[in-house]
């Protein structure tokens, strides 16, 4: 094999931050022979993860020729593959990915990976893996293509992401994973978890599923990988306790392969109603993989990746991935410096109601301090305390928290019906009913016990943050700071600036937020502040087309090829209709009339009814005819495609006015609201390059949300 065919994909990225292959002699103990072990680094802290790109590849690949030649002079008896500190290697370089900018290019860059990591597979000698942390796509595909695997129990974010980045697992993976831990827990990694908020497997859960073959703890980590390693290569017990776990976790028939395969498909209809195609081609080459060899499978993931490359899709989800989520996510804009921000050592929670239980738990096992939640009654207290103790002992049963850690997060969760308890707090958040009166209330209750440099949160979706602070003796301490339900899953965090709010006190929220992995982004003190004005002027064109005569199957549908996660009324029942009417409400107030409040809805939530569809013993929706009873609707039908319309430019319209009033400091910053908060799919590039590419921006606003 030659890798100088490849220099003209290398040439495409001289700035390359190159992952070198670094070999080291170990010679192992028990008379198994001398293990090469490469090391992947890239010569930077931790805070850089390794990445492959061209030139990683190139160099990769042609330090596994060397070994190739050296086993087969009978110098080593078996390679490894490890990585620095945290990272194995953390997936294809995305900057690199999208200057490949021809399927030519596309084609060497998928045939480059193929290239290398069949190496790995077929070097005369045994390979192994030792997975000591991040692994996600090319970088777990190395692993895959190795013939042994251990990981480290200290080891996170472990997948195949690609079908959430708009590309497949071309180097491999989807061919090697469903024949090693089966296809229905293919299906789980490579379609399930990258489209459930792009969740990943941790050290443990990769083990548990058949991914690696042996578990060590971080701190030998190498040593004992090492160890095992020599212990299979002598072969007996070890090699045999490898082949039959292997054999329990991939047990499948053709039957199996394509059940998986069409519950793959059926969850992607219901989280993308298949507005994207990257995730149907993963299941084409799934499905197609049962009869074919390595080989054959290799050249449809060269092609698959090759055209995935060059799909706008796949574009603006780098655009979405890498330029906001990635970088601006974590440099939020307008952000105080850090170092004006206050120690903050305990923490209290006004209600104790599920969703500051939710905060609750999230604040101790994030940033490790005492939490103290308090509520009107003991009863309300005690619930709220017993449901963050069963949460913990639900991540305890499912081995994501140890004994030890469980017991400490238990414990450093309180309540008390005495805001007594607030006196020596740092930061004390309110999570009570929405209603502007009780949490002015409940702020002057609160400011009354605290310290004067206590921090106040409101965690409202909705109220100004400034009228909440009118009364206080300190209105400077105020910070809205606005969590998305579910707390745990949901990854954006609104922090609110209300006109008095001092840089300290918002440099605060801001290093919080970090702790808590949230994606912070700042917002100005407007009603609703971005993802809820936003969702209110899309629920408020839905409820009124059909209001207006357009039957609910049209108007609920409507929206399919933007691909969001939920169609409107479905997620207004999730969310509550009262609750949704309530937003409606208040946007109204605020707005006027481009807020439609439906007096539809009303006449539900007045009869006691949750939603509007029923589901039907055969798993279909209809809206029953005693629903129906209820309301007074037109005769002015829409069309799909004129709901559609309708709804792109009252969506331009209303961003354009929150730009306009300086809600947030830029476009992207809706965008990244819109993704981390609401769901907005990946492959759309974020909301305002949609309604550019849709023509909603200049119809409405006369110019585009992006330039050029």
């Amino acid at each position: 094999m030659s890798f100088e065919r490849y220099d003209e994909l290398a040439a495409l990225v001289p700035t390359e931050i190159v992952t070198h292959s670094y070999v080291q002699d170990v010679t192992l103990p028990e008379g198994a022979g001398v293990l090469a072990l490469i090391t992947l680094d890239n010569d930077l802290d931790h805070a850089k993860p390794t990445t492959l790109g061209p030139n990683t590849l190139i160099e990769f690949g042609r330090t596994l020729e060397g070994l190739k030649d050296r086993a087969a002079r009978g110098e080593i008896s078996a390679v490894a593959v490890t990585g620095k500190p945290y990272f194995l290697v953390a997936g294809a370089d995305l900057s690199t990915v999208k200057s490949v900018r021809s399927e030519h290019l596309g084609r060497l860059m998928a045939e480059l990976g193929h290239e290398a990591y069949d190496l790995l597979a077929d070097l005369g000698v045994p390979s192994f893996a030792f997975i000591n942390g991040v692994a996600l796509g090319g970088g777990l595909e190395i692993a895959l293509a190795a013939t042994y695997r251990t990981v480290s129990s200290g080891a996170n974010g472990i997948g195949l992401p690609e079908a959430f980045i708009g590309l497949v697992p071309g180097w491999g993976g989807v061919y090697r994973l469903p024949r090693l831990v089966g296809p229905a827990n293919a299906v789980k990694v490579m379609i399930e978890n990258p489209l459930s908020n792009n969740r990943s497997l941790n050290g443990r859960a990769a083990f548990e599923l058949g991914i690696a073959d042996a578990l060590f703890d971080p701190a030998d980590y190498i040593e004992q990988s090492l160890l095992w390693a020599a212990r299979v290569l002598k072969g007996g017990e070890a090699a045999d306790a490898v082949e039959q776990r292997r054999a329990e976790r991939a047990q499948y028939d053709d039957a199996a392969w394509t059940g998986a395969v069409a519950a793959g498909r059926a969850f992607v209809e219901a989280k993308t109603s298949n507005a994207a195609p990257a995730p149907s081609r993963v299941l084409d080459l799934l499905e197609a993989g049962l009869t074919l060899t390595q080989k054959e499978s290799a050249a449809a993931e060269c092609t698959a990746l090759a055209e995935l490359m060059q799909t706008p899709e796949f574009h603006a989800t780098v655009y979405a991935f890498l330029d906001l989520v990635q970088k601006r996510g974590k440099r939020p804009a307008g952000a105080p410096d850090r170092k004006l921000a206050r120690p903050v050592s305990k923490i209290g929670v006004v209600g104790a109601g599920l969703m500051a239980s939710q905060l609750a738990l999230l604040f101790a096992r994030q940033l490790k301090v005492p939490v103290v939640l308090t509520d009107i009654d003991q009863a309300r207290v005690d619930k709220g305390v017993d449901y963050v103790h069963a949460e913990i002992d639900k991540m305890l049963s499912r081995k994501r928290l140890s004994q030890d850690a469980a017991n400490r997060t238990r414990a450093l969760v309180s309540g008390s019906v005495s805001k007594d308890v607030f006196a020596d707090a740092d930061f004390v958040i309110e999570a009570v009913f929405e209603e502007l009166s009780v949490k002015k209330q409940v702020f002057a209750e609160v400011e009354a016990v605290v310290s004067p440099q206590c921090i106040l949160a409101t965690n409202t979706s909705s109220l100004s943050v400034a009228e909440m602070a009118a009364d206080l003796v300190h209105p400077e301490r105020v910070v809205g700071f606005h969590f998305f339900n579910p707390v745990a899953a949901m990854p954006l965090l609104e922090v609110v600036r209300a006109p008095k709010t001092d840089d300290a006190v918002l440099s605060t929220a801001f290093v919080l937020a970090k702790g808590l992995k949230k994606n912070a982004v700042l917002v100005q003190d407007a009603p609703a502040f971005v993802v809820n004005r936003i969702l209110g002027r899309m629920f408020g064109e839905i409820t009124a087309v059909f209001d207006e005569g357009t039957d609910a199957e049209t108007a609920d549908n409507a929206l399919r090829p933007m691909g969001l996660p939920m169609t409107p009324f479905r997620l207004l029942a999730l969310v509550g209709l009262p609750v949704g009417q309530h937003v409606q409400e208040s946007l109204h107030t605020a707005f006027g009339d481009r807020f439609h409040v439906s007096a539809n809805q009303q006449r539900l939530i007045d009869a006691g009814v949750k939603g509007l569809w029923e589901k039907q013993e055969d798993g279909s929706f209809l809206v029953p005819e005693q629903t129906l009873a209820l309301m007074e609707r037109g005769n002015s039908a829409s069309s799909s495609d004129e709901v559609l319309r309708r709804t792109q430019d009252a969506l331009a319209d209303e961003i354009g006015r929150m730009l306009d009033e300086g809600v947030v400091a830029a476009p992207e910053d809706i965008d990244l609201c819109m993704i981390m908060g609401a769901g907005w799919p990946m492959h759309l590039g974020g909301i305002t390059p949609y309604l550019d590419r849709v023509g909603a921006s200049e119809r409405v606003n006369g110019k585009r949300f992006h330039q050029g």
